[in-house]
């Protein structure tokens, strides 16, 4: 079966005309105007056809290869693809590890992830609860609705720091709420990823959150280089170049694990390849850093970035509250996301969280918690003197470049067993990436402070020795 003179309309579709011609492709196929089998025109015929150079045909043509589209056949030509889609990526969504998520038993100090102290959080959640409990009506016995949690998102409004930039341009109707930063991670794939196996990428060292949202959707998760600031422009390029992808995940105030942040120039430099390749961004911010005065991606990019925040690091981990800035005008969109996977968020949740912000506790137990978390971190600091480690006032990790003679995966591994869990860097790469050796320390919070130092000297000990005798 043949279609040589298919030639899509471009001029309406925004952004580069290769991926243009995509979309246009996609269209064609799931509208049924390209026939599976279909011989598609030659790349000179259909780039005289509509006016572009033959490398944006043939560039197109790749990356409706690469996503399954299309196949090329040597000497015949490039048809529409027969073959049953593929229906995820080469990396399982399950992959059994071992190990458990219960707690953390009694005798071992947990600096894998960060713990909160209780700054009144407690009596701060009973009252929430005591007080939505009042106000329980016949509201409780409908769905929450696109537009029931509005009271909701204005009140959460305050989470955004009047000094800083993002601050002054959202509103309300930008914002959507989750059952955390995850969940805002998975939510914000489901709306903007399409396609069979779409392409995502993550910094090389990222939050392990990505890829598993990632394999959740069915994507292909493409690792992109890092320096001391973390994603690099040129990298990203190159990878879109390659791959084709649609989403980006950057993390610019507080990367997890290694603690950098980027400038402006960087942050600019980034936005540009994004536009260039029409990537989607997602913006970690879920450390929620003090306000550095660096603006933030939805501020660059208001058209492309989706911001994504939580409660977890500085309030409430077990609430599961998260706030997703959208892009501009498509904050509905994001709600109607969350209608379709969940309904939208519990109306208790919902009224404790509008209380808490309402009143000023939440803002006064997110600085209270954010002081203690520092003055860990000062601890941490001063116990590691000497070392190659970095880290920003206000976060709550470091993340510590060990001595010659050290690989992560040892020394977490002898760090357990001598009562102390802290993450490796391998925890952070992609499936066959190259790990540094290097673990993330976090700050536990609320363990009772001689515990806490204790287990600094446990690190610090460790350092002093070589790994003459390892663990057989």
């Amino acid at each position: 079966m043949t279609d040589t003179s298919w030639s899509p309309q471009l001029a309406h579709i925004a952004g580069p005309k290769y991926l243009a011609l995509v979309r246009a492709l996609r269209e064609g196929i799931r509208r049924g105007d390209l026939k599976p089998g279909a011989k598609l025109p030659t790349v000179r015929d259909l780039a005289w056809s509509l006016g572009v150079t033959p490398g944006t045909v043939a560039r197109g043509y790749q990356i409706a290869t690469q996503e399954g589209l299309l196949e090329a056949k040597v000497g015949r030509g490039t048809f529409v693809s027969t073959q049953t889609q593929r229906l995820g990526p080469r990396e399982p969504l399950y992959r059994h590890t071992g190990e458990e998520i219960d707690a953390t038993p009694d005798d071992l100090v947990n600096l894998r992830s960060p713990q909160l102290p209780d700054v009144g959080q407690t009596k701060a959640l009973q009252w929430a609860m005591e007080e939505a409990a009042r106000s329980i009506g016949k509201t409780y016995l409908q769905y929450p609705g696109l537009r029931r949690d509005a009271y909701c998102r204005e009140a959460v409004l305050d989470w955004f720091p009047k000094d800083c930039s993002l601050a002054s341009i959202l509103n309300a109707d930008d914002l959507v709420l989750t059952h955390g930063g995850q969940n805002g991670i998975n939510l914000v794939m489901q709306t903007c990823l399409r396609g069979d196996r779409p392409g995502v990428y993550i910094e090389e060292l990222a939050y392990p959150g990505f890829r598993h949202a990632a394999r959740l959707n069915r994507a292909e998760v493409h690792p992109v280089a890092i320096d001391e600031q973390g994603m690099m422009p040129d990298a990203l390029d190159a990878a879109c170049r390659k791959h084709g992808g649609q989403i980006v995940c950057i993390t610019p105030d507080a990367q997890n694990p290694t603690a950098g942040r980027m400038d402006v120039a960087r942050r600019e430099a980034l936005v540009e390849v994004a536009r260039r390749h029409d990537l989607q961004i997602i913006e970690d911010d879920c450390y929620t850093a003090p306000v550095t005065g660096l603006p933030s991606f939805r501020v660059i990019a208001p058209e492309r970035s989706w911001h994504i925040t939580s409660l977890s690091k500085t309030i409430s981990a077990g609430m599961r509250f998260g706030i997703v800035a959208a892009p501009e005008g498509m904050g509905e969109v994001g709600r109607l996301a969350t209608q379709h996977s969940f309904f939208g968020l519990a109306r208790p949740i919902t009224d404790m969280v509008a209380r808490l912000f309402e009143s000023g506790e939440a803002m006064r137990l997110r600085y209270a918690a954010q002081e203690e978390m520092g003055r860990r971190l000062q601890m941490t600091v001063q116990s590691l003197a000497g070392q190659d480690f970095n880290w920003l006032p206000g976060l709550s990790f470091l993340w510590l470049k060990l001595p010659m003679g050290w690989r992560g995966s040892t020394f977490a591994r002898m760090a357990e067993m001598e009562g102390v869990l802290l993450r490796s860097a391998d925890e952070y790469v992609v499936q066959d990436g190259q790990a540094p050796n290097a673990v993330r320390i976090a700050m536990a919070g609320s363990v009772p402070e001689e515990r806490f130092r204790t287990a600094l000297r446990t690190l610090t000990g460790l350092l002093e020795r070589m790994p003459d005798d390892l663990p057989v």
